[in-house]
């Protein structure tokens, strides 16, 4: 069969001679088969299991007509809103709407509606009743409890009663899925007593053992109770010792039962082996195909999960603590097949996954017992337990580079700093500077203040600098130019002018001149989106100070680009604020200069001089960042964009 895609059309149906399909595959993305997108790795995992499936990308949301174009699937539709939240992929932090998609033909934007997985699966109760309804991926998983809403500043009911879907496949949704799948298959729908673990459901009566939230009433009208809730949902997302979770919406429960069980190395390389096209579907190719696919191509997804759990990323919540990872035989397979694709240049883009430098689990004791409920593993500190070891990956990158036809292997999906600088071997970190990097290592501080980093559940500005000072003596050994891109975060929960004034100073004196900086954007599933909401931290339930205002949040942004003249009265208006105008005037650590009259009367910012900046941050605040960050239908292929919220 020349056309080895999964069907997109009734006449692709037709040619593999079905007379009937099993499910419905809805997404908000165009069709990549590639294991970057989840609704590929789901797809093909079905159709391994024997069950037929369609595939039905960005649908004319306007009728039912696409709906029904393939008929009644035999059990049921399954629906994922894309690899990115469908509001993060179309608003920015200060919620402009996007002018780019870049999982969508050409990278036009507006091809998938506001909140796609509640509209689709409107949609396909209007065009099939009751049939069954699957929801799941980043925008499902995430909302799958009474959850703030950013875009609409409101609390929101668990997405499961809005898109009227009988179940949530939440998390990573390999084994929830099929599960699902033979249940329906069988004529046992899943209920109460049999419900896969990774599942979300409705029920009337409580679950015995059932660990109950605060209702949605009660968080939606009382801060401290979302707090609550906040916290309970985080401390029993585990596989191990998690309990099943009840939160009351009206006279009905949404019931959470525990998240899935980390898949096994055999599982995971099973998962990647299924026969994926690698490439988006060739009917997008007079659009101008799909952006996002430039990123991912030549990219390997080594490991899911991690054990950094920053308050601001979602990754815990979605895929959970517990490291997962391929094993050196899986990953080699891939990169050969890259290596026989025609546009195939000699390099691989990225070996990694949500944390590159994590290849198993924390410590021993997690594949048995789960991570603990109330300590972190490398917060405030590196846990005394934790297994700090990079040989396992370093044997991996070196067998990668001796593969024919590679030239050259990066990492580029971030890289735990607090996390390499406490392994004693330094021979990772020198060959990781010799061979896998191209000129420019991002990292993530994200701030210097301890109160900040704090909430953010980074470490200290102490080990950050302790790791520059090691990069930049590890490189001058081995003779290279290379330098650090450091990740800062500007408004996040904490942090007031005082403090966005002490990273700018920090900045001056390091002589860092970001290019770009983000915005701490609140989206749900994460603790910074609670305490943003709340002005609590759930962890402590003590009050956090959060800028909330469009000004403050400006103001702050343009302290870290005060070398910027289009910033200059917004910095000079921050500072006045905050009752620092000594930081304006010509002495080594002023932020700006005074203003001086033009030839026409008028009173202007300084234009300050550019000089060359070697370690310039260059991220933008665009989807088209997120890369491999792909999660559909409970899949989240090595996380969550930064867009998201992830941070490494």
């Amino acid at each position: 069969m020349a056309n080895k895609f999964l069907p997109i059309t009734k006449e692709d149906m037709l040619e593999r001679g079905w007379d009937y399909y099993d499910f419905l595959f809805i997404s908000g993305d165009a069709y990549v088969d590639h294991p970057s997108f989840g609704v590929a790795i789901l797809s093909r995992l079905l159709e391994k299991e024997g069950y037929r499936v369609c595939i039905l990308p960005q649908p004319d949301y306007k009728s039912t007509a696409d709906f029904l174009k393939f008929g009644t699937p035999r059990l049921g539709v399954l629906i994922s809103g894309g690899v990115i939240d469908s509001m993060v992929n179309h608003y920015t932090a200060a919620k402009k709407r996007r002018s780019e998609d870049v999982y969508s033909p050409g990278g036009r934007a507006g091809l998938r509606p506001d909140r796609c997985t509640i509209v689709y699966a409107n949609r396909v109760r209007e065009a099939f009743g009751k049939i069954p309804v699957i929801i799941g991926g980043v925008e499902a998983s995430l909302r799958r409890f009474a959850h703030y809403d950013y875009w609409s500043d409101s609390v929101r009911r668990s997405i499961i009663f809005d898109s009227q879907a009988d179940y949530i496949s939440f998390g990573m949704g390999e084994r929830s899925i099929i599960e699902l799948a033979n249940m329906l298959a069988e004529g046992n729908p899943p209920h109460m007593g049999n419900m896969p673990d990774g599942v979300c459901y409705v029920s009337s009566d409580l679950p015995k053992g059932a660990v109950v939230l605060p209702s949605y009433e009660e968080v939606k009208e009382d801060k401290k109770a979302y707090a609550l809730a906040t916290k309970i949902e985080y401390e029993e997302q585990d596989s191990f010792r998690g309990k099943i979770l009840a939160q009351k919406h009206g006279d009905r429960y949404i019931i959470q039962m525990p998240m899935s069980k980390p898949l096994s190395e055999s599982e995971m390389d099973r998962v990647y082996s299924l026969p994926y096209m690698r490439e988006y579907h060739p009917s997008y190719e007079k659009d101008g195909g799909i952006p996002a696919i430039e990123e991912v191509k030549f990219s390997v997804a080594s490991s899911r999960g991690c054990f950094g759990n920053c308050s601001f990323c979602s990754i815990a919540f979605h895929q959970g603590r517990i490291i997962q990872s391929r094993s050196h035989a899986s990953i080699l397979n891939e990169v050969k097949q890259m290596t026989w694709m025609d546009d195939f240049k000699g390099y691989i883009h990225d070996v990694g996954g949500p944390t590159a430098n994590f290849r198993f689990p924390a410590c021993k004791k997690q594949m048995k017992y789960g991570t603990c409920k109330d300590k972190q593993c490398l917060f405030p500190d590196v846990c005394k337990n934790a297994e700090v070891d990079h040989t396992d990956y370093l044997e991996l990158l070196r067998k990668i580079r001796a593969v024919d036809k590679v030239k050259k292997v990066f990492v580029r999906s971030g890289i735990r700093y607090d996390y390499l600088i406490k392994d004693k071997n330094d021979e990772f970190f020198k060959e990781l500077c010799m061979h896998h990097v191209s000129g420019q290592l991002k990292v993530a501080p994200e701030h210097i203040s301890p109160k900040v980093l704090s909430y953010m559940g980074k470490p200290g500005l102490d080990v950050y600098q302790k790791f520059c000072d090691k990069f930049y003596r590890i490189n001058k050994e081995i003779g290279k130019e290379q330098y650090l891109v450091p990740y800062l975060m500007s408004s996040h929960p904490g942090s007031t002018l005082k403090e966005a004034i002490e990273l700018a100073l920090y900045l001056k004196r390091m002589g860092i001149r970001p290019q770009q900086v983000q915005d701490f954007y609140p989206t749900p599933g994460t603790l910074s989106t609670a305490m943003f909401y709340t002005n609590l931290d759930p962890r402590t339930m003590k009050s956090v100070y959060v800028p909330k205002t469009s000004e403050e949040k400006a103001m702050q942004r343009a302290l870290l680009q005060s070398s910027k003249s289009e910033n200059y009265q917004l910095v000079k208006k921050a500072l006045i604020q905050a009752g620092r105008r000594d930081l304006i005037g010509f002495g080594p650590d002023c932020l700006i200069k005074p203003e001086r009259s033009n030839s026409n009367g008028n009173n202007s910012g300084r234009k300050n001089s550019v000089s060359k900046n070697k370690t310039g941050n260059k991220r933008g605040d665009s989807p088209s960042s997120s890369r491999r960050k792909a999660g559909v239908s409970g899949n989240n292929r090595g996380g969550q964009s930064r867009k998201q919220g992830v941070r490494k």
